[in-house]
């Protein structure tokens, strides 16, 4: 996976990575000629007292030093924009296959796992290919050409470095092996840290409301422990690496010294041989490290590589047709078609044989008990997710035969658990609709009952709002909402349990405004208090899995007993209230 996911996001910097590979070559062999230079001032120059073929060859290795130093850093650079544009790229993609899931596929992953491989998976990868540009063209070069220049220049005892990189090679293969489970279980301890720590941060006031922050402090250094003890099994193995290469390299120079020691007693290797002999194999040793860092980072990155694959490999649920066929009909005509929904996997549909047709101007109300299906239902008119048996029609075309784009411009949705951006009240409300002048954003919360608390705000429509909405009420959270809803004018509005957060005089006032600014559109409400239902022009109501009743409120009364105890219980409560 690692080895195709930089292939094919490397492919398009060709140009780059020919510089570097060109860039290393030159300033490796710059690096494996210099020891020969300085063994040949050893020898011919400084034994022989000759100070003119010292300064001449010292100029050469001077040179050849300046143009070392100038294509090695030229080849960082080009290496570095590569691989950074490549994490850029990756990130990109990821984030626009994320866009492109259903609610099924965020459930699949989790958005703590979604939000770890785009940001800490991504830098794993990146990291290796800003290492792996430069090393996969030095190394190799550095290593081989050690070996060949040692044997050149000192063959008699270049049998050292023939045992000596075997042995190097095998111990880091056999430490890097033990490193692949470890890595993967690390990244899965990150996934557990983010998503205790999203779930505390985003349930702060639940945790503090119900005394739970040493339960929840306690679950939290369980997921960090957990990830501390997967980073030391890995830094374990880490911190042998090192000492066992600087082991083998203090051998191997203790051999070359001691036998190459031998070799000029008997005048058969000269002071300058020896002396860049041990260069080569320092070179030699230099470049076995290298690798072996990036080996030491490649089963990370290859873990961090799979799990970004698999999130690029799996398609949405809910595809764009490959022909999308115009809403040729009234979008505000939305209707159900003996429609089904079922969770992959589970033994029985959430719901099944759904058919009701809605008319423009008018609302449908769907009630039920807790874990019939509503909000689901609502999810599927903007195809969040998508039928598994029937159709939803709008306009008269099948919403899978729309381009999902085009369908959601006609559709204004409020969801259970209202949600807004940081940013300003403006920029919340921009989110509707992207041109939305000044007047139509105060008509908006007008209408939403929202006007009042935005002008009492510091700064108006630019007061800031935090992340989820955090800084306003839950009741000011659902009309801001409803006014982002409002404010694109669409031809469906989808509201789901969206009142629950007002009193019954804002939500009275809501529902009378509501009303001329709806006359042409459908409206679409799941929810619970009777003032909102009794008015529907007609009621849909789910009891396990199935439609027990579609009328209005009163002719329900008489006909469906489900519908009735729903307004048995409402009416005992607001009594006992």
């Amino acid at each position: 996976m690692l080895i195709r996911l930089l292939r094919s996001y490397l492919a398009k910097y060709r140009g780059l990575l020919a510089a570097v590979v060109g860039l290393q070559l030159v300033a490796t062999v710059a690096m494996l000629y210099l020891p020969t230079l300085n063994a040949d001032i050893i020898d011919n120059g400084i034994a022989k007292g000759d100070t003119g073929y010292i300064l001449r060859i010292g100029g050469w290795m001077l040179a050849i030093s300046a143009a070392q130093v100038i294509c090695s850093v030229a080849a960082m650079f080009f290496g570095a924009r590569a691989a950074l544009g490549t994490g850029r790229d990756i990130r990109h993609d990821l984030m626009h296959r994320i866009n492109d899931f259903s609610s099924r596929e965020v459930g699949q992953f989790g958005a703590p796992s979604l939000i770890t491989r785009t940001t800490n998976d991504v830098q794993q990868v990146q990291l290796l290919a800003v290492m792996g540009i430069s090393i996969l063209v030095m190394a190799p070069i550095m290593g081989i050409g050690g070996i060949v220049m040692g044997m050149t220049i000192a063959f008699s005892i270049s049998w050292i470095l023939v045992v000596a990189v075997p042995v190097l090679g095998l111990t880091m293969g056999v430490i890097i092996a033990r490193m692949v489970p470890a890595f993967r279980a690390m990244q899965e301890r990150i996934d557990d840290v983010n998503r205790v720590l999203r779930e505390q941060i985003t349930g702060i006031r639940v945790v503090r409301a119900f005394v739970r922050e040493r339960h929840e402090i306690a679950r939290f250094g369980v997921a960090n422990d957990s990830l501390a003890d997967a980073s030391l099994r890995v830094g374990k193995m880490m911190a042998l690496m090192f000492p066992a290469v600087m082991l083998i390299t203090n051998l191997t120079l203790v051999a070359v010294l001691w036998f190459g020691g031998k070799q000029i007693d008997s005048g058969s290797v000269e002071i300058g041989a020896l002396t860049a002999m041990i260069t080569y194999v320092m070179q030699i040793m230099m470049a076995v490290m290298m690798a072996s860092f990036l080996a030491m980072m490649a089963p990370r990155a290859g873990v961090c590589a799979d799990r970004i694959c698999e999130v690029l490999d799996t398609e949405s649920s809910v595809r764009a047709p490959l022909v999308a066929a115009p809403i040729t009909g009234d979008p505000a005509v939305v209707e159900f078609d003996d429609v089904e929904f079922g969770y992959p996997g589970a033994d029985d549909p959430v719901f099944s044989g759904v058919a009701f047709t809605t008319a423009p101007g008018t609302t449908t109300a769907v009630v039920g008990s807790t874990g019939t299906g509503k909000s689901t239902l609502i999810n599927l008119i903007p195809r969040l997710i998508d039928v598994t048996g029937g159709a939803v029609r709008v306009g008269g075309t099948d919403i899978r035969d729309v381009d999902p784009d085009a369908l959601r411009q006609h559709i204004g949705l409020v969801p259970q658990r209202a949600f807004l951006f940081s940013g300003t009240v403006a920029d919340n409300l921009r989110q509707g609709k992207a041109d939305a002048t000044e007047e139509q954003m105060w008509e908006a919360l007008a209408i939403a009952q929202a006007e009042d608390f935005v002008r009492a705000m510091p700064e108006g429509l630019e007061t800031d709002i935090a992340q989820g909405g955090t800084t306003v009420s839950g009741g000011q959270r659902q009309r801001l909402a409803i006014a982002r809803a409002l404010i694109r004018r669409p031809s469906i509005y989808l509201f789901d349990d969206s009142f629950s957060a007002l009193d019954l005089a804002t939500d009275a006032k809501l529902r009378a405004a509501l009303a001329p600014a709806t006359r042409d559109a459908a409206v679409i409400v799941v929810a619970q208090r009777m003032s909102t239902i009794i008015g529907a022009d007609q009621i849909l109501v789910l009891e396990k899995g199935a439609v027990v009743g579609l009328g209005t409120h009163d002719d329900l009364l008489l006909t469906c007993p489900t519908y009735a105890e729903i307004v048995e219980s409402q009416l005992a409560i607001g009594a006992a209230s």
